[in-house]
């Protein structure tokens, strides 16, 4: 473990060396939270009006969080670097190295992330304190619950996106997979939550990646019940545990086959 927290520490203060690229990089962010506030406040004739049981303030602050989350990961990111180690043969370096390299994947990317993070939640919170003029009321413990959640959805999306890298040990290029899982998220469970989709589809959603990963932290933020909180940790932990198995499968398998073929 302690190998583990060292990475991830050299990690973050490599990434202090580019506090203002990452503060620059929330422009983008910005501009398309602006695009969707005005969205809501359009279809939002009166804004105390439920749809789908949230009202527009609600529903603001959970673009905002999902965004938030969303644009932290960098998932792109992750998953190029994975696969351009197992396409290019680096990979090998790290198979006998005194570490698990899914645990250094992970390691990596919550340390790259860690400050880029606690920028865009600064940020994130301004622009809403900016948009809307207050925040929802929620207590200390009731934060905490949030953070811990959040933590949980970060940690599963780096494990999928490490597995979906990893599937290039047997395919020439795991972008596609990538593309097709991204747009999943994002258009499922980043700008809608789940309520605003059919019965057929959110049933099919609450088992997804999609409430454990963006909808779980930003549902809580915005309307918090212990019930929930309880439902989605559990749920978080449950794919913490399926998504690190089928890295290590995948790994597995993968490294199998360089021994095989010699590499």
């Amino acid at each position: 473990m302690r190998k583990y927290l060292f990475i991830i520490k050299t990690q973050i203060m490599s990434n202090l060396q580019y506090v203002f690229n990452i503060i620059f990089g929330f422009i983008g962010n910005f501009i398309m939270l602006f695009i969707l506030f005005n969205l809501w406040k359009y279809l939002y004739s009166d804004p105390n009006e439920l749809i789908n049981g949230y009202n527009m303030t609600q529903m603001t602050w959970y673009v905002i969080i999902t965004e938030i989350l969303w644009m932290t990961l960098g998932g792109r990111k992750i998953c190029h670097k994975i696969s351009q180690d197992v396409r290019s043969g680096n990979i090998t370096y790290n198979i006998n190295k005194p570490y698990n390299y899914i645990g250094y994947c992970l390691s990596t990317h919550l340390g790259d992330i860690f400050i880029k993070g606690l920028i865009y939640t600064f940020l994130g919170m301004l622009t809403g304190l900016l948009f809307l003029g207050s925040f929802p009321k929620l207590t200390l413990i009731n934060i905490v619950v949030v953070l811990i959640t959040s933590i949980l959805a970060t940690t599963i999306s780096i494990l999928l996106i490490t597995s979906i890298g990893l599937i290039s040990f047997f395919i020439e290029d795991s972008g596609p997979f990538y593309w097709v899982y991204s747009k999943i998220i994002l258009v499922l469970g980043t700008i809608f939550p789940i309520e605003y989709f059919p019965n057929i589809i959110q049933k099919i959603l609450n088992f997804s990646p999609v409430y454990v990963v963006s909808y779980g932290p930003a549902k809580l933020f915005v309307d918090f019940s212990w019930d929930k909180a309880i439902s989605i940790i559990l749920a978080q932990i449950v794919y913490i545990i399926i998504a690190y198995g089928i890295c290590y499968l995948i790994y597995k398998k993968g490294v199998k086959k360089i021994n095989v073929n010699g590499g």
